[in-house]
């Protein structure tokens, strides 16, 4: 297994920045960019603790906190860390990689309602961490508490992916083939599934 997440090794120099301007871009262009914290927020309670697992330069964190949520976004990379923080701010944001998180050694002891790794972030993790990532949201979430997560079939095999969340003890409650639900079906490029977390007794 790789320790370094394919997010450094897989692209190139510069491309932390390129991806920050880039979203800059479509901001400025009016994109629609909150398609993920609309699903979240349509499951999620009002006003709970959600967790955003590769939060990248905060899009998600930000629309999340400003439907009254309390957000803690999470990234490996410091540049995507620093443009969130002055593009969206309202959430925490902290520097950690998933394979390794522990909010509780950081001032964040409370466990999430919910979790989201939009934009690929699986696809990007270590080769061969996937389920050491899984296992580390689920053990920062609530009983019954579920992480929505989506990305690219071609990036990340759906049976890989289903075998990894049982190993970090999710169960896979539903499946779709974009944000906004339309239905899962196999010849679909992408998946979104909400894993739930079944059980008590999940330390950080």
């Amino acid at each position: 297994m790789s320790t370094a997440p394919r997010w450094f090794t897989d692209t190139g120099e510069g491309h932390s920045q390129w991806y920050v301007e880039r979203f800059r871009a479509m901001s400025a262009e009016g994109a629609d960019l909150e398609g993920e914290a609309r699903l979240i927020d349509a499951m999620a309670p009002p006003r709970c603790r959600v967790l955003d697992a590769g939060c990248g330069p905060g899009r998600t964190s930000g629309a999340l906190c400003k439907r009254g949520h309390e957000v803690v976004g999470v990234d490996v990379d410091p540049v995507l860390i620093d443009a969130a923080r002055a593009d969206h701010p309202g959430p925490s944001y902290v520097v950690a990689d998933l394979a390794m998180l522990d909010l509780p050694a950081v001032g964040i002891a409370e466990p999430f309602d919910a979790a989201v790794c939009a934009g690929n972030v699986l696809a990007f993790v270590a080769a061969g961490s996937e389920a050491t990532v899984l296992a580390r949201i689920r053990a920062h979430l609530r009983a019954d508490a579920f992480l929505a997560t989506g990305f690219h079939v071609d990036r990340y095999d759906l049976a890989d992916f289903d075998r990894h969340a049982a190993e970090a003890g999710f169960i896979v409650e539903s499946r779709f083939a974009t944000w906004d639900v339309r239905p899962w079906h196999d010849g679909a490029d992408f998946a979104v599934t909400i894993l739930r977390n079944p059980s008590e007794g999940n330390p950080a």
